[in-house]
Formats: C-alpha cells, structure tokens, sequence
C-alpha cells in the first residue's frame, strides 16, 4: 500500500469527526474546507482511501456517509504509538483486562523446568506455579496487536522425550506495583484477546481478584 501524506491527513481528519466509532456523513465539500484542499482533491483522496480498505462509503441521494474500517483504525494506531514513542519514550502501555478462570493449562507448562528456568534466568523471577488470566476488551485489542509487532523476551522451545513445546514471548509487566510478566506463547488455541500473566506470587490472593473483576497491567517494552 502506498500512503501518502495526503491519504493519511485526510484519514486523520475522518477520525477527528469520530468516524472511528461510527458512520459519520460528509461532503467532500466540507471535507475540502477541513483539509484546504480543493474540492477535486477531497473527493479524490475518499476514493483512494476506499480503494485501499482503509475506509468503507456509500453514496445515497441523501449523502455520503463514511466509516474507518478496522484496517484504517489500525493505520492510525502505528501512528499514534509512533509520535507516542517520539514524544514520550515512555517505553510503556497500559492494558486493562478482565480476571476469569482457565483449565489449570498455566500451572503446567509454568511448572515445566525449561520454562521455568528461562523464566527465572531472562525475567529475574521464578514465577508462582499458574497464570493470571485476562480478557481484554475489544476497544484495547491495538495493545495485543502493539506486542505481537514487538520483539519482547524470547522464552525458547524446548523438547522432553515425550513432546516439544513451543517458544514463547514475553514482556515484563507491573500489576498494582507487583512484578510480573505477560506471556504469549507462539502456538495457542487461547483467542487473541486472552492474555496470561506470570508473577512470583499468587496474584489473586496478593490483590484478592475474582473472576469479572478488571485489573489494570503496565507492560514495560
């Protein structure tokens, strides 16, 4: 995809009118007299936009009505995170998730000594022998996809006489000032919006967490 400095003005100024959220109607006059550009130029930029999915419109006799899509939104994300780091360098994020129960998976494969090892080695703790589980709302899924374009902490794969098991990424977090760290293993069946936090203590007792509360995380980059 070829983005010019134009196209990303003009989705910037789409995003401005809250079209991120919602179908928004606009002329591409009014959209000319936000961008000063000409009228031509508006309209074309709309077309360029459509044709690269970065927006989805529809023309009626009433208007034109307009919606960033999901790649759009993205666009704008790493963009954000790139002025973010630029002006900030706060080298961190912060997601909110929601506390549920899983199958008992973690405390396995946290147990396993060539994980545990390498958790203790490249993270500087031993951790507690189970995950914290959390689901992440729908409007903080950017932050999931931030770390999956990160190079994190590599937890390397390892095999036993019996299976191989995966590598591993992972990033060092606090919760409520307690250390920790998020993993994200390679290979899932856990949907993208699930995350798994390790810590050397058992954090819903040390935070007394139950299932459906949400728990803020700050993940050190």
């Amino acid at each position: 995809m070829l983005l010019t400095y134009e196209m990303l003005e003009v989705l910037k100024s789409l995003a401005m009118m809250n079209a991120t959220r919602k179908v928004v109607k606009i002329s591409s006059k009014e959209l000319a007299e936000r961008i000063g550009q000409s009228l031509q130029t508006a309209a074309r930029k709309l077309k360029e936009l459509e044709d690269e999915g970065l927006i989805d419109r529809t023309l009626t006799k009433d208007g034109q009505f307009v919606v960033i899509t999901e790649k759009g939104k993205q666009l704008l994300y790493k963009e954000y995170m790139d002025y973010k780091k630029i002006f900030e360098d706060e080298g961190t994020i912060k997601i909110k998730g929601e506390v549920f129960s899983g199958v008992g998976e973690g405390r396995y494969y946290v147990s396993l000594d060539g994980y545990r090892k390498q958790f203790k080695e490249k993270l500087g703790f031993e951790p507690y022998p189970g995950t914290l589980n959390l689901r992440i709302p729908k409007e903080q899924m950017y932050f999931r996809r931030r770390l999956d374009e990160e190079r994190g902490i590599l937890i390397d794969g390892f095999s036993t006489e019996d299976r191989t098991f995966g590598e591993v990424k992972a990033f060092k977090c606090r919760i409520n000032g307690i250390e920790g760290a998020i993993v994200i293993p390679k290979r899932t069946h856990y949907p993208s919006e699930i995350f798994e936090v390790i810590s050397p203590v058992k954090l819903r007792d040390k935070l007394g967490l139950k299932d459906g509360d949400f728990v803020e995380v700050e993940v050190i980059l």
